[in-house]
């Protein structure tokens, strides 16, 4: 466990990617294969099912400390972070435990799994125990692993790194084999870190590549015939394989999801074994996209009836093969491996299975006038693929853009703020927006990003003294500022008291000049809405 309390404390010290890489260097190089695995399933988002409720945490924690509720609750206020304001109230014991020195897979076989089914007394005794012989920044890391909220701002792509440094295998080696659903056990870090030969299962996907959005004019990109330019579709980014006699599907948050789409896991029937392909799941009827709403009718469901999937029909829209013929072609250029998917669509022969069009232009200027058609497709705006580029993991700059059409725009006022997670646990940074209806602000969008620091201490400095009502870690202020937020689409929704969903708010810019009274109204927004094509948000909350 010290082995590991000291990796996450480096990885929290440091902002800087190679300092963080060499950590995680030392740290895999050396740890036992059990403890490798866990480590990798925490630092990797993954986390256990929370044993008990937060609350528990806190009253446990308070009553050992000694300490008046009032002053837990004040504690917890001013550091923003339940696991490190426990770590910091309780108090050191005079003669610690030794187990500290009991490795990470031993905390959690013989800690952690069994206070799930354990009753409140024994949860409640055995982390009395645990905190007790822990120093301060060992019942942080514990506490982190217990409530799930393991943000130490490592990404996958480093993970992979420093295990493609420590495996001497090459990076996208790596990153297949971590790919999918996995256990974090000692005999699955060594197939990780296993010789090239010991290959993947059939049915893992591979890393996803993906783009950064262009900021630049894309006349910067140089000539377009050097690039492949496609729509941006709205739908679900998956990887179809198809193996051994089997098909799968991939979503991007590496879930199977073929229990979900049966009619698409039929067509793979139509596919030679050894093909991977590359693309999203739209909602199709009738020759065109239907809205993403109806495809979230899918979604929702416990069971899917013939009925919804007659009404809402998948097909899968590719534009990329990963897998052609049993060989991995990422890293043969995009011309020629587009020049294969369209002769097994072609062979495949499905109505299901279609091929991602190209968009032609004779230059970027006409192509700017024909990325104004997006909404109207239920597109988003153009993918921008180098023809000579292979297919990459994780997010590359250079290869793969995304260019988006501009984001419908709200001015609303800021009436709810919460502490945010990790570095700025101790910030206000989590906000809640109004619009005004009726002569009243109801809440309409959530948004964390788009301040800059000094801003976000402005902002936090703000809500501490214009707190006018608390609701646990959520605190109603008076309403006075006004800010410009930007998102992506936006549809009815009866889910929200404002009754309406948007997708992906952020932040666009301070709007110090506006007051409050000239912010936007629902009416305004709703306004928005286009007719009979509302696209329900996903994962709006």
């Amino acid at each position: 466990m010290k082995h590991f309390i000291a990796l996450y404390t480096a990885l929290d010290e440091t902002t800087r990617t190679n300092e963080k890489v060499r950590a995680l260097v030392d740290y895999f190089g050396t740890a036992p294969p059990a403890d490798a695995a866990w480590a990798l399933f925490f630092l990797s988002g993954r986390k256990l099912r929370q044993p008990m409720a937060a609350r528990k945490l806190a009253d446990w924690a308070d009553e050992l400390a000694g300490i008046p509720p009032w002053l837990f609750s004040e504690s917890y206020d001013a550091v923003g972070d339940l696991a490190e304001t426990i770590a910091l109230l309780l108090p050191d014991r005079a003669n610690p435990t030794t187990e500290s020195d009991q490795p990470l897979d031993w905390w959690v076989r013989e800690r952690l799994l069994p206070l799930r089914a354990a009753d409140e007394a024994t949860q409640r005794a055995v982390l009395a125990d645990a905190w007790a012989g822990l120093d301060s920044q060992g019942r942080f890391v514990l506490n982190k692993l217990i409530t799930g909220e393991m943000r130490v701002g490592v990404s996958q792509l480093l993970i992979t790194r420093a295990l493609a440094q420590v495996s001497g295998l090459a990076v996208a080696v790596v990153a297949h084999r971590l790919m999918g659903d996995w256990e974090p056990t000692a005999d699955f870090y060594r197939q990780v870190v296993a010789g090239e030969s010991a290959g993947v299962a059939a049915g893992l996907p591979y890393p996803f590549h993906l783009a950064y959005p262009l900021e630049a004019a894309p006349q910067t990109l140089g000539d377009v015939r050097d690039w492949q330019v496609e729509w941006k579709w709205d739908g679900i980014r998956a990887q179809m394989i198809r193996r051994a006699g089997r098909t799968y599907l991939w979503s991007r948050g590496e879930e199977l999801i073929s229990d979900r789409f049966p009619d698409l896991v039929e067509l793979g029937d139509r596919l030679p074994d050894g093909t991977v392909l590359d693309g999203e799941i739209l909602p199709w009827r009738d020759g065109a996209v239907l809205p993403f709403a109806q495809l979230q009718r899918r979604l929702g469901r416990k069971t899917l009836t013939q009925t919804i999937l007659d009404e809402v029909p998948a097909s899968l829209l590719a534009y990329d093969l990963l897998e052609y013929e049993g060989q991995d072609t990422r890293s043969r250029p995009l011309a020629w491996r587009r020049a294969r998917l369209v002769e097994l669509i072609q062979v495949a022969g499905h109505e299901r299975l279609r091929l991602s069009p190209v968009v032609e232009g004779a230059g970027w200027d006409e192509l700017a006038v024909t990325r104004e058609e997006s909404r109207a497709r239920q597109a988003e705006g153009f993918m921008l693929k180098r023809l000579d580029a292979p297919y990459r993991v994780g997010r590359q700059r250079g290869d793969w853009w995304k260019w988006k059409i501009d984001p419908y725009t709200v001015d609303a006022v800021l009436i709810y703020a919460q502490p945010g997670n990790g570095k700025r646990a101790s910030l206000f940074t989590d906000y809640t927006f109004g619009v005004w209806n009726e002569g009243a602000l109801v809440a309409f969008a959530k948004a964390y990003s788009g301040l800059t620091d000094a801003e976000i201490r402005e902002v936090d400095a703000f809500v501490r003294t214009h707190t006018v009502e608390k609701f646990g870690p959520v605190r109603a202020v008076t309403p006075e500022l006004v800010f410009e937020l930007g998102f992506e689409a936006i549809a009815r929704s009866n889910r929200h008291k404002s009754g309406i969903a948007v997708r992906f708010p952020r932040i666009l810019r301070w709007r110090r000049d506006k007051p409050v009274g000239e912010a936007d109204s629902l009416e305004t927004i709703r306004a928005l809405v286009p007719d009979g094509t509302a696209r329900s948000a996903r994962a709006i909350d």
